[in-house]
């Protein structure tokens, strides 16, 4: 049998999340590609601010697949696969009930906001024209969620990666064809996003029942599904999630707030130096992915040594690849910008500021890590706590030094916020053990 905490199964467990991840900011990217291009910097700004509030909604619900990894992995250690089969079939009606109860409401999510903003007329009407579409992508969006956390807690992690890819894929496919074809602009990238995920939800759904039924029967028992005991455990398994992922979204909602309070352009520079970051981060996650089914399993068949060495294996991994794209950015950054925005303005402001995207990979490295093995561990209560000081911190640290240096502070702000959530987490490592001994 071969070993699981190897730097090798790792890479050959990274690698389909890897080249999925890459393809997820690259929606971001053709998004902002196809608006930055348009004759008026509203639809860049409008995208970029609509597209943050979304984020704000559904990564919020990020537990549907960080709190399904930790529980998948450490039954399939212990070998529980019914209670996995069960754990599928409670989150996909509680996803029901989310997409139901975001549309019901989302005249007053909008309002919300909108409130939060000042935005010039054109901004805020492309800005409702892509809101009214997007909040119907809520299904299909949580579901891959549950999906992918599904596959990378039983360390299947090319099909959770393949129903990524897909979703990435379509995704852009239906944007460039609705934005310059149809000449839909805002609408036409918000009902790429409407489409794609509902078809790739159906599609992998069937796919999951089918991959199920090799490690146990799929039954419905609805008395088993809904226990409350189990209900219970997951809800605070989620609420804490549920916290921690709301705070770390509302950080970078906060971050395109400030940028707001000095200029529109500043918004639109940072978001094309931000859509690089977040490429980063998606190649970075691919190691804390494939760990958190490896700790999970670790966990749930008692094997210190196995945990032990996929936390320093992974450590390994993610430094050096953070180093390396780093030097990537070095050498293309300018590229990168030219690539995304042909507005002189823009273009310029975004260069000034763009040796943050040189410095922010391999800083961020390691709290993306740490995020894996906390997830695999189901260690929520500390994943929550260590994010409340982490954003507390940055927030204080963003209102005292935006004021003084403007986008400067800013962006000094943002590089403390990742180490310090690195250094919170690292002070809790030792509980992970606990659950071993």
């Amino acid at each position: 049998m071969s070993d699981k905490s190897s730097i090798q199964n790792i890479v050959k467990l990274s690698i389909p999340i890897f080249f999925a991840n890459l393809v997820i900011p690259l929606v971001a990217i053709v998004d902002t590609g196809l608006m930055g291009n348009l004759d008026n910097a509203s639809y860049l700004t409008a995208t970029s601010i609509a597209s943050s509030v979304f984020s704000l909604i559904f990564w919020s619900f990020g537990f549907l697949r960080m709190g399904t990894v930790g529980i998948v992995a450490q039954a399939h250690g212990s070998k529980q696969y019914d209670e996995v089969v069960n754990l599928v079939f409670r989150n996909i009606a509680f996803v029901i009930l989310i997409s139901l109860l975001l549309i019901a409401f989302q005249k007053y999510i909008f309002t919300i906001s909108l409130s939060i903003f000042i935005l010039s007329d054109d901004t805020t009407k492309y800005f409702k024209e892509y809101f009214d579409l997007r909040i119907y992508s809520s299904f299909g969006e949580l579901i891959i969620y549950i999906i992918t956390g599904l596959f990378i807690g039983l360390q299947k992690t090319k099909i959770s990666s393949l129903a990524v890819g897909f979703f990435s894929i379509t995704n852009i496919i239906f944007s460039l064809l609705f934005v310059l074809y149809f000449d839909l602009n805002v609408k036409g990238v918000a009902l790429g996003t409407v489409i794609s995920s509902t078809l790739t939800a159906i599609i992998f759904l069937c796919y999951t029942f089918f991959e199920l039924q090799k490690f146990t029967s799929i039954k419905i028992n609805l008395a088993k599904i809904f226990n409350i005991k189990k209900i219970q455990n997951l809800f605070n398994i989620n609420l804490d999630i549920f916290i921690r992922s709301a705070l770390l979204t509302f950080s970078f909602l906060f971050f395109t707030y400030l940028g707001n309070t000095i200029s529109e352009e500043v918004v639109a520079a940072n978001t094309i130096l931000l859509n690089l970051i977040m490429l980063s981060a998606f190649i970075l996650d691919a190691y804390a992915f494939s760990t958190e089914g490896i700790v999970g399993y670790s966990i749930g068949s008692k094997n210190k040594k196995l945990l032990t060495n996929v936390i320093k294996n992974s450590f390994i991994l993610s430094a050096s690849t953070g180093l390396f794209i780093s030097l990537i950015f070095l050498v293309g950054k300018n590229n990168f910008i030219s690539i995304m925005t042909d507005l002189p303005d823009i273009k310029n402001l975004s260069i000034s500021y763009s040796y943050w995207v040189v410095i922010i990979p391999f800083i961020s490295s390691f709290c993306y890590q740490f995020d894996g093995i906390f997830i695999g561990a189901s260690q929520t209560k500390e994943l929550r706590n260590a994010m409340i000081v982490s954003v507390s911190i940055y927030i204080l640290c963003s209102l005292f030094l935006v004021g003084s240096f403007d986008n400067l502070g800013l962006w000094i702000s943002l590089c403390i916020f990742f180490i310090l959530r690195a250094l919170t987490l690292f002070f809790y490592l030792g509980k992970i053990y606990q659950r071993i001994a």
